[in-house]
C-alpha cells in the first residue's frame, strides 16, 4: 500500500514507505508516456557502441552526458538533447535510454511519434488543444523521427510544432528529438522553429553522418 506499519522494534506506527512511493510514482509516469514496451527496454548498457563508427560513439556519449547532467540543466537555456542525420545509427535507442533514465528518476516524459502522432491528431480534432497543452506543459517531451515523411511538412504539422516548440523555449522545458535532418534542414521547413530547438540543445547536439554500411547497425 505503500506504508510501513511496524517500525524496527516492531511497534506499529503509520509512515510513507519512500522506496514503495518512488517506485510507485515511476510507474505512474512509465504508463502515461505513451511508450511501449519494447522501447522502454531501451538502457545505455544495451547500447553496442564500442566498435561502431566515432561519431556513433559521439552521439552515445552526448546522450550519456545529458542523463547524468539533467538534474543539473533542467532549467537552464540549453536543457535539451539532439541526435540528428543518417538512419539506423540509433538515434531512438540513445534518446529512448534518456527517457527511460528520467522516468525511472520520476520524471515526466511524454513520447511523441512524428508520423503517428499527427495521425493522431487529425483523427481527433476534438482533443487537440487538449494534446498540445499536454506536450506544451510536461516536464520533458521526446519528439521522435521528427519532420518524416512528406518532403515538405504540412502548415498544420508546422503550426501545432511551432505553438509546442516555441511554449517549451519560452518556459525552459526540455526536449528530446531525434530526426534524419540536420539543423540546417530544419530551418529551412521553419527557421522559428530550427532555430529554437538548436539554441535548446546546442550543448547536447549531434549529427551523424556517414558510410551506411558501417553507421547503420541494422546493414
Amino acid at each position: 500500500m505503500g506504508y510501513l506499519v511496524r517500525d524496527e522494534e516492531g511497534v506499529e506506527k503509520w509512515r510513507m514507505c519512500v522506496d514503495c512511493r518512488d517506485w510507485r510514482k515511476a510507474e505512474t509516469v512509465m504508463k502515461q508516456s505513451k511508450i511501449t514496451e519494447e522501447f522502454m527496454s531501451k538502457t545505455f548498457k544495451g547500447f553496442q557502441h564500442e566498435t561502431r563508427p566515432q561519431i556513433v560513439q559521439d552521439a552515445y556519449q552526448a546522450a550519456y552526458e545529458y542523463a547524468k547532467e539533467f538534474p543539473n540543466i533542467r532549467n537552464n537555456r540549453f536543457n535539451s538533447l539532439a541526435l540528428l542525420g543518417d538512419p539506423g545509427c540509433g538515434k531512438t535507442h540513445l534518446c529512448m535510454a534518456v527517457a527511460n533514465h528520467l522516468m525511472r528518476k520520476g520524471v515526466p516524459v511524454i513520447y511523441f511519434p512524428w508520423v503517428e502522432g499527427f495521425n493522431e491528431m487529425k483523427n481527433n480534432l476534438a482533443d487537440l488543444e487538449t494534446r498540445i497543452g499536454l506536450m506544451q506543459r510536461i516536464d520533458v517531451l521526446y519528439i521522435d523521427d521528427m519532420w518524416k515523411g512528406r518532403k515538405t511538412p504540412t502548415d498544420f504539422q508546422i503550426e501545432q510544432t511551432f505553438a509546442v516548440v516555441n511554449y517549451r523555449y519560452m518556459n525552459k522545458k526540455p526536449i528530446l528529438v531525434s530526426s534524419e535532418f540536420d539543423v540546417d534542414a530544419m530551418c529551412k521547413f521553419d527557421m522559428a522553429i530550427g532555430s529554437r530547438i538548436f539554441e535548446m540543445a546546442r550543448e547536447f547536439c549531434v549529427v551523424v553522418h556517414g558510410d551506411a554500411k558501417q553507421v547503420n547497425y541494422r546493414l
